[in-house]
């Protein structure tokens, strides 16, 4: 038996899983569901991401934590299939979220309106 591979169970699985998402540009759709997600286009994955979150909102409201854990990470990794088609790096989206760092919701969302 070979060795099982323990990965950490934090925020970086993300940016390998984008990585490795990538990777699927421009790859055989036939061999890959991220590649036929990239062959159907922007508007196809941004509808995905958008069924995955009214599954994961299902899921909250029904209160089972392993389902909602799994939708989550659909959502999650449909989100970064779109980032990718979009060229979005994820370090772009952490760089936003730092930048909101200590700055409350409502004063972040009024000074988005004034820009």
């Amino acid at each position: 038996m070979g060795q099982e591979v323990t990965r950490p169970a934090d925020a970086t699985v993300l940016d390998r899983l984008y990585k490795v998402i990538e990777s699927r540009k421009g790859a055989d759709p036939a061999r890959s569901g991220t590649a036929r997600l990239f062959a159907k286009g922007t508007e196809k994955i941004a509808q995905k991401v958008g069924e995955e979150a009214v599954e994961t909102i299902i899921e909250g409201l029904k209160g089972k934590k392993k389902d909602l854990a799994a939708e989550s990470a659909d959502l999650l990794y449909h989100l970064l299939v779109l980032w990718a088609d979009r060229n979005l790096k994820p370090a772009e989206v952490w760089a936003t979220l730092s930048q909101r760092s200590g700055v409350s919701g409502i004063e972040e969302k009024k000074n988005r309106k004034e820009e």
